[in-house]
């Protein structure tokens, strides 16, 4: 796969509105590493539309400063292949390259490639100076997750979307989404406008998806604003954080450790609590435990009964909710 007529386009991108426009949301989110004229950002591109129509506008937009790369997990035939496109891509718009092959580990196999793959980016970034990275999460990703989520009864944490700004998971490297306020078919236009035909991903029409059979029962419901439900989508972000500083600052008012464990007098609201619960499961050592698990939990110790989860055992004293491990039972 070649890709067709990249460099006369990114001439002619240059000056364009699109390429103005994304210059601007660029710049909200990474203020300083725009005015730095040596800062470099890295694009996270796996050859299909949204990430190709990125790497196209921000090469367009910082000239000279780009460098992308392509995270090969090796879980489907045909990736590597679609590695090569994205570098014939890159070289034929003079953008540095870069294929990181990584291993995904067993189990949830979304979780464990989304892992590896920002692991990989994290080390790709350290290695060549690259201040940020950037991701093509786009306004109808964030409406089809909120959608997906508000049907699975997900609460505050489940439904916020993901932020223009922040860490890559367990990193120093800042994390950007300068596309949160663009349109698929806005990112599909520039993609055509450049005459590439992107990698087009199997899984995107596989019923078997929810969000697959989701984005077909969109796609007729054109009375649904996604730009307004990526916007709810970043209101429930902003009281996702909230919720999170009041739970970090329950934790220091209100928990204690005490010889087996810790224990817990809570005083804020039911929401706030349940995440300072789930807190202190991890911190005890209990694994595994969901949300749901940890809302249970909360509504036995309201009424004053002890209850338990695996290991997790709960008791309510004068002093408030005592957690702890259960004693390890030893064999004869």
């Amino acid at each position: 796969m070649k890709p067709l007529g990249a460099s006369p386009v990114q001439a002619d991108l240059a000056d364009s509105e699109t390429v103005c426009r994304f210059a601007a949301d660029l710049d909200r989110v990474w203020p300083e590493g725009v005015a730095q004229g040596e800062a470099r950002l890295g694009i996270s591109v796996s050859g299909g539309p949204d990430s190709c129509a990125l790497l196209l506008l921000a090469s367009a937009a910082l000239p000279g400063r780009i460098a992308a790369a392509t995270v090969d997990h090796g879980l489907r035939e045909g990736s590597a292949g679609e590695a090569r496109f994205v570098a014939d891509l890159c070289e034929s718009i003079g953008v540095e390259h870069a294929v990181l092959p990584v291993t995904v580990a067993a189990g949830n196999v979304q979780a464990q490639a989304r892992a590896a793959r920002y692991r990989a980016l994290a080390d790709w970034a350290g290695q060549y100076g690259i201040a940020a990275l950037a991701t093509a999460h786009h306004a109808d990703d964030q409406a089809e997750t909120l959608l997906l989520r508000l049907n699975r009864a997900s609460g505050v944490a489940g439904l916020a979307g993901v932020r223009e700004r922040r860490l890559a998971p367990d990193s120093d490297l800042l994390l950007l989404r300068p596309l949160l306020g663009w349109r698929r078919a806005e990112l599909e236009s520039v993609v055509a406008v450049a005459g590439l035909a992107a990698v087009a991903d199997p899984s995107n029409l596989d019923d078997r998806f929810d969000r697959v059979r989701l984005r077909k029962a969109l796609a007729g419901a054109d009375w649904l604003d996604r730009l307004a439900l990526a916007q709810s989508a970043s209101h429930l972000a902003d009281a996702d954080e909230a919720l999170e500083w009041a739970a970090r600052r329950e934790w220091h008012e209100a928990v204690r450790p005490q010889p087996f464990g810790l224990v817990y007098r809570p005083s804020a609201p039911r929401a706030v609590v349940l995440r300072v619960m789930a807190r202190i499961i991890r911190e005890i050592g209990v694994e595994g435990v969901r949300g749901g698990q940890v809302a249970r939990l909360f509504d036995s110790l309201e009424s004053g009964a002890p209850a338990s989860i695996g290991t997790l055992v709960v008791r309510p004293e004068r002093e408030g909710w005592a957690f702890s491990k259960a004693p390890v039972k030893q064999r004869n």
